[in-house]
């Protein structure tokens, strides 16, 4: 009985990686929104989120994780922004140090912004565990769409992130 219990929960988790690891999330089409949040830590995030934003697909944009030592005319430098468009459209995130405090910071925003849609950017491999804690954090009647950064993430990121996303989900179903 125990065997058959570990050897269907062993199957399950190896099932469940494998999908995890074969349906990545993918970039959203072009759409418009109030508002992007680009989560900071692995490349292509920043500049999809400006991509989006230069094209008009929001009006406004919360870069979420930035380095405290980091300042608003060092990223315009980094990123190439135009005074004009750092000065009205983009809030530098720097209370966040985490997926979870990534969620709480972007809530606030929202919540700020009195936004009604908005826009996730994140690493393919890193969307589901981020879309997990925006929604929980979302003011009510907020719709969410997510557009993944294509990445080519290796094995044991992948293995790290799924592991992850499995102790957030069952955190989230003992209220945690």
């Amino acid at each position: 009985m125990i065997r058959r219990f570990t050897s269907s929960l062993l199957i399950a988790w190896l099932l469940g990686f494998v999908l995890f690891a074969v349906t990545l999330p993918q970039p959203l089409a072009p759409s418009r929104s109030d508002g992007i949040i680009v989560l900071t830590g692995a490349e292509g995030r920043i500049a999809r989120g400006l991509s989006l934003l230069r094209a008009h697909s929001a009006t406004k944009m919360l870069v979420s994780g930035v380095d405290r030592e980091v300042r608003p005319n060092e990223f315009a430098a980094e990123y190439v922004v135009e005074p004009a468009l750092m000065a009205c459209c983009i809030t530098l995130g720097f209370d966040s140090v985490d997926t979870r405090s990534n969620a709480s910071e972007a809530a606030r925003w929202i919540a700020a912004g009195n936004m009604h849609t908005v826009r996730l950017v994140t690493s393919d491999w890193h969307m589901r565990r981020a879309t997990l804690e925006l929604s929980h954090t979302l003011p009510p009647g907020v719709a969410l769409s997510t557009d993944a950064v294509r990445s080519h993430p290796s094995l044991g990121t992948l293995f790290l992130e799924y592991h992850k996303l499995i102790l957030r989900f069952v955190s989230r179903l003992w209220g945690g």
